[in-house]
């Protein structure tokens, strides 16, 4: 079965890089991936794969081997762009003003459909049955994944495990790394408005100064962080953005702030969401303001689980050798893979795709990130491995 993955995998590449390059140049995004859903449906139509849509762009499709019901594997790929404006010179660079696939999404998709071409194929050489998930908005609150989930995506049938796979702009092509226990944090939103009075900014005793509020709670919300959380716990606060106040001589009346808040463990993220509420508002308060704070909840973090990961770490070394496979960092980014594996048992990896000779090094969410497209072939073949080969209860 591997060498004809394999086989098929080679065989299949040149044309998932051509879907890949069309989806390159034509990217959508969050939510708006009407397109792209319509050119998944038609590769799946073409294989010959029955398929249902969820979340008005969603795809997700059934592809059954021998035995149907002896193991139940779900794979999933997103599909949604970013707002960024392209920079790289190649014949497929995107052709919407503002939005690019800077976050691999487009080779995300290319592979798992390359994947289920190649299941539907060998399906009576495989037992169970493999669901294949295109997801929208993995970029946007309130995340693709729950939404699916909330349409039943995880149910008729209920999968017993789920495997995604993610681009990493740090490996070298023809890696893969994993990890097991916890991958990447939680990601809230954090969105303050102090109110003040505003007046002269030669007269400040005559006004309550939201700036100065504004300085005090940026600094003390920081303590949050390094007098509450346990140091071997990761999580980060950061705020990225202060808007108020117009010219030299003007206290304002108010000051909006933004940022982030970012976890490893649900319990202490959901305990700082309340320190952070109180310190805030007593903080404000007693300096004579008033605030509002909307605390975003977004993506949950997200965990692999130690076994399944254990499991693919095996049959990625059966398919690209031990020495090519590599632990991943902790990474305090989020993804909303996070949703599917608080439910069932999730396994979320990266497919290096950096190649310095040809000058491929750029990261993720930015305007000249590119892969070395021989990735595809390694991408395709790994997914249509795990969904073939993978028994988990």
């Amino acid at each position: 079965m591997l060498d004809k993955i394999k086989g098929l995998a080679k065989k299949y590449a040149p044309e998932f890089i051509e879907v890949r390059h069309h989806l390159h140049a034509h990217p959508e995004l969050s939510y708006q991936e009407f397109e792209t859903s319509k050119l998944v449906q038609q590769q799946l139509r073409s294989f010959g794969i029955d398929y249902e849509i969820k979340a008005e762009t969603g795809v997700v499709g059934l592809i059954k081997g021998k035995n149907a019901d002896r193991r139940i594997v779900a794979l999933r790929a997103d599909m949604d762009a970013l707002p960024i404006t392209e920079e790289n010179n190649i014949p497929y660079k995107s052709k919407i003003d503002g939005v690019m696939h800077a976050c691999g999404h487009d080779v995300h998709t290319s592979c798992l459909l390359g994947a289920a071409k190649i299941l539907n194929e060998l399906r009576n050489d495989w037992e169970g049955t493999v669901k294949l998930i295109f997801q929208p908005g993995e970029e946007k609150n309130p995340g693709g994944a729950s939404l699916l989930i909330k349409e039943g995506v995880l149910e008729n049938p209920k999968p017993s495990a789920i495997f995604g796979l993610h681009v990493h702009p740090g490996l070298n092509t023809g890696k893969m790394s994993f990890r097991g226990g916890k991958v990447m944090a939680s990601a809230d939103e954090l969105y303050i408005t102090i109110k003040g009075k505003g007046g002269h900014a030669a007269s400040p005793h005559l006004c309550i100064d939201p700036i100065l509020i504004a300085s005090h709670l940026i600094i003390s919300l920081q303590q949050i962080i390094s007098r509450n959380n346990n140091p071997h716990n990761p999580s980060v606060l950061s705020i990225t953005a202060i808007n108020g106040g117009t010219t030299t001589n003007v206290i304002p009346d108010e000051v909006k702030l933004k940022g982030t808040f970012r976890a490893m463990n649900e319990e202490w993220r959901f305990k700082a969401h309340e320190l952070m509420r109180k310190m805030a508002t007593d903080l404000v308060s007693s300096m004579g303001g008033k605030i509002d704070l909307l605390i975003d909840v977004g993506y949950p973090s997200v965990y692999n689980n130690e076994a399944l990961n254990e499991l693919a770490m095996e049959k990625a070394s059966e398919f690209i050798g031990k020495n090519n496979v590599e632990e991943t960092e902790k990474r305090m980014g989020a993804e909303d893979f996070g949703y599917y594996s608080q439910q069932i048992p999730g396994c979320f990896f990266r497919l290096g795709v950096m190649n310095k000779e040809k000058g491929i090094t750029s990261g993720v969410h930015t305007p000249t990130f590119n892969i070395d497209e021989s990735a595809i072939e390694t991408g395709i073949g790994i997914m249509a491995y795990l969904g073939s080969s993978v028994v988990f209860k």
